[in-house]
């Protein structure tokens, strides 16, 4: 062990708090663990010598005598030197740290060292996510979908059990129904899940048929949502109880449904708009005139257009977009105009424009040159 002073050991100063001792301890213990370090022998040697300096500066008592006395104070007060004996009560040392001990042995669930994580009760079911491909119009004026999804569900030949009809799970002998068992490495345990049950607690020696003693089948279940208005992709609505059943009889999981939206041939969404081209001939975008738009709904909106409309002029439709999700009002729809130029005109047709384009005093035609650009 080393002969470096404790509060050097820890990186700590002498006035350091009880939270400032534990905080430098924790992440110490997390980086030496023997467990994250296998093989380690100089990792093994600073996770005790971190311990040994935790153990005395985080009682009153044993911190005072090593302020005043040094080690040969503690080590005297505690009747006899650090050795191996001096380690007997290794889980109440790590007592205020279920955490650090979770992140090897546990996760996210528990299952400290001091028997708090058994996992042998009822748990909750998984989560399930559904994909779900809705067309631009669904998702603007809402739709009821009928989906189906697989899910493990309570086995109806054991209910849940695991056992099969007559029998019934017993206690796992190897971890007594705790669902953890303690191992010893040198002068420390550590607690981890039963290998033997898995955690459960209960082994089965008569599995049911149908479910092979998980006391849980797949099955396909059909469910109808209710898309509502206004959703966008990546829109995610939450069906509560509807995912897979919890393990020992425990509560289900919940089904998330995604919404895809479509990729539609006449509309282009952005946001709560939408967005539409509208072609029109050359006279009426200069005399003007009015044309029909096609809606979201399936309905027909007449749409005037001025004299002397340009290509790539917008009209804007108030309120004829996309309602928004959970609130009131719709976006807009825009239209966007594209005058068509006729590639061939018939013999009536090119004598008026040869008019227009007198009357305009322009030169037009095979050789013509425009007299508003060539003078």
């Amino acid at each position: 062990m080393s002969d470096r002073g404790y509060y050097e050991v820890l990186g700590v100063s002498k006035g350091a708090s009880d939270d400032e001792i534990k905080s430098a301890y924790r992440k110490l213990a997390i980086k030496y663990h023997p467990d994250k370090n296998k093989g380690d022998k100089e990792a093994e040697e600073k996770f005790k010598e971190a311990t040994e300096a935790y153990e005395v500066l985080r009682d009153a008592q044993k911190r005072a005598a090593y302020d005043q006395y040094g080690k040969a104070g503690v080590n005297a007060g505690a009747g006899g030197g650090y050795g191996a004996g001096a380690y007997t009560d290794f889980s109440d040392i790590f007592g205020d740290f279920g955490d650090i001990f979770s992140e090897f042995f546990g996760g996210a669930g528990g299952g400290g060292s001091r028997g708090g994580g058994r996992r042998s009760g009822p748990q909750r079911g998984s989560d399930l996510r559904y994909n779900l491909e809705v067309s631009l119009e669904d998702a603007a004026l809402g739709k009821e979908y009928k989906i189906e999804i697989p899910r493990l569900e309570t086995c109806v030949d054991c209910s849940g059990s695991g056992a099969s009809k007559g029998s019934s799970p017993t206690v796992c002998p190897d971890c007594s129904g705790t669902g953890q068992v303690r191992r010893t490495q040198g002068f420390f345990s550590v607690t981890t899940t039963c290998p033997r049950c898995k955690g459960k607690g209960k082994v089965i020696s008569n599995p049911c048929k149908t479910c092979k003693g998980e006391g849980l089948t797949e099955k396909r279940r059909t469910i109808h949502i209710k898309i509502p208005a206004g959703v966008e992709s990546g829109s995610r609505l939450k069906v509560s109880g509807e995912g897979e059943s919890g393990p020992n009889g425990g509560p289900s999981g919940d089904l998330y449904v995604v919404t895809h939206i479509k990729k539609h041939p006449t509309f282009e969404r952005q946001g709560n708009d939408l967005i539409v081209q509208k072609t029109i001939s050359l006279s009426m975008a200069c005399l003007g005139g009015e044309i029909e738009v096609p809606s979201i709904d399936g309905k027909t909106i007449n749409l005037k257009i001025p004299e002397g409309t340009e290509s790539g002029q917008i009209f804007r439709l108030k309120g004829h977009g996309i309602p928004y999700l959970g609130s009131y009002g719709k976006g807009d729809q825009h239209v966007i105009i594209k005058v068509e130029i006729p590639k061939k005109l018939s013999k009536k047709q090119r004598e008026l424009m040869e008019e227009f384009a007198r009357e305009s005093g322009e030169k037009v035609g095979s050789g013509g040159k425009s007299k508003l650009f060539f003078r």
